[in-house]
């Protein structure tokens, strides 16, 4: 996903407490430095702060971080010379969405049998139900035209 020139992340959200790679081909690429740090913090308070050396590879440099809690995922980038790209002066600021805890079991809680075999039941009605639509939508409309012809076995003939 590109979220800015020149910036790919692996991910099409950026999520709290997440791992993400990123990827950049920016100003400090282009111009051959040898050594890319990403400096990185969270929130509108830069909470967390954190330098990465980032990895060279022919497709830009490229670093896997922990995204951490916060709004937004806040970060700029400079090389060996202390040469900074920052977007002109106002960071790269991505907002991060929220986990979804209530799809998260954590491991302290113990999940009931009840639960999960509620769970497998719902799921396989939701299946059948998909499926009677599926068959009542292309069958329907055969047997109201009489284009239906049912196949008729060998043993028949």
């Amino acid at each position: 996903m590109e979220l800015t020139k020149n910036i790919f992340f692996n991910t099409d959200k950026l999520v709290e407490n997440s791992k993400v790679k990123i990827s950049y081909i920016g100003k400090l690429f282009q111009d051959a430095s040898e050594e890319v740090f990403i400096h990185y913090g969270f929130g509108l308070g830069w909470n967390n702060v954190n330098d990465i050396k980032m990895e060279k590879t022919d497709l830009g440099f490229q670093a896997e971080i922990k995204l951490g809690e916060g709004d937004t995922f806040n970060f700029c980038f400079r090389n060996e010379n202390n040469c900074w790209d920052n977007n002109n002066g106002q960071n790269y600021i991505f907002p991060l969405e929220k986990v979804q805890n209530e799809l998260l079991v954590l491991e302290d809680e113990p999940v009931a049998l009840g639960s999960a075999k509620k769970l497998r039941r719902s799921y396989l009605w939701s299946k059948k139900v998909r499926l009677a639509v599926y068959k009542l939508i292309t069958y329907l409309p055969k047997i109201i035209s009489g284009n239906y012809k049912r196949k008729i076995s060998k043993s028949e003939n």
